[in-house]
C-alpha cells in the first residue's frame, strides 16, 4: 500500500493507472473466494473500465461476491456505486427466487428483468426481441442526423451508400453476431434498411417511361 500525496487530474496520466491498479485489487479478492464462473479452472468476472459484472449459480453466491467486492474497493478507496448496481436472475423456472432486491450491510441492489451492458440489453429469459429494438430505434436516430446529408443531391449515389455502410448499419447492427433471429425480426430489420435505401428515389420504368418507386428487390 501507498499514499498519493498531490491531487490527481480526473484526465491526467497516473489517474488511469492507479484505478486500474485499485480495481484489480478489488477484483482480486472476489476471485480468492473461488465460487462464480469457473472458466477453464479460473473464476471469471467480466470487466470493461469501471463496468464490472459479477457471475454465479445462486444468489448467495452473487451476493458474497458483491459483499466482498464493496468491502475490497473500500480498502483501496474505491467505491461502488449502490444506485446504478443491479442485479438479473435467469432460472430455468422464471416463477423461482421473486426477491425484490439483495441486501448487503449498506446496500440494497434491486433486481431487474433486463440491463445495458455495455450498449447490449441483456434479458433475464436471454431474449433479443428488446435489444433489436433499442437498435432500431438507435439507427433511426443516426438516420435523422444524417438525413440531409442521404437526400444531398450534391452528393453521388455511391458516397451515400458509403454513409449509410458506415454510419447507420454499425449502429442497427451492433452486436448482431449473437443473434438468433425469428422471422418477423429479420422482416423488422429489412424493413429499416428499406426505408433509409428510399432515399435514392424514384426509377424510370423502362417499358412505360413512367417515375415508380423502387421494389424491395432493387433496393
Amino acid at each position: 500500500m501507498f499514499s498519493v500525496r498531490d491531487s490527481l487530474k480526473q484526465r491526467g496520466a497516473l489517474s488511469p493507472f492507479l484505478f486500474n491498479f485499485a480495481l484489480k485489487y478489488a477484483i482480486g479478492r472476489v476471485q480468492i473466494n473461488q465460487d462464480g464462473l469457473e472458466l477453464n479452472g479460473t473464476h471469471h468476472l467480466l470487466v470493461y473500465v469501471h463496468d464490472v459484472n459479477i457471475l454465479g449459480g445462486s444468489v448467495r453466491t452473487i451476493k458474497e461476491n458483491a459483499e466482498a467486492s464493496i468491502l475490497a474497493s473500500k480498502e483501496i478507496g474505491l467505491e461502488v456505486n449502490a444506485d446504478k448496481t443491479k442485479y438479473m436472475f435467469m432460472p430455468r423456472d422464471q416463477n423461482a427466487g421473486r426477491s425484490h432486491s439483495i441486501k448487503t450491510e449498506n446496500s440494497a441492489f434491486e433486481r431487474v428483468e433486463e440491463f445495458k451492458y455495455l450498449g447490449t440489453t441483456l434479458t433475464n429469459q436471454n431474449a433479443i426481441q428488446e435489444e433489436i429494438k433499442s437498435r432500431l430505434k438507435s439507427g433511426n436516430a443516426c438516420y435523422h442526423l444524417v438525413q440531409n446529408l442521404l437526400s444531398c443531391r450534391l452528393l453521388s449515389k455511391n458516397l451515400k451508400i458509403k454513409i449509410y455502410r458506415t454510419i447507420i448499419l454499425p449502429v442497427v447492427l451492433y452486436g448482431c453476431e449473437t443473434w438468433l433471429l425469428t422471422l418477423g425480426e429479420e422482416h423488422s430489420l429489412r424493413v429499416f434498411g428499406n426505408r433509409v435505401l428510399r432515399i435514392f428515389g424514384p426509377k424510370r420504368d423502362e417499358v412505360t417511361g413512367e417515375w415508380r418507386k423502387l421494389h424491395n428487390e432493387e433496393l
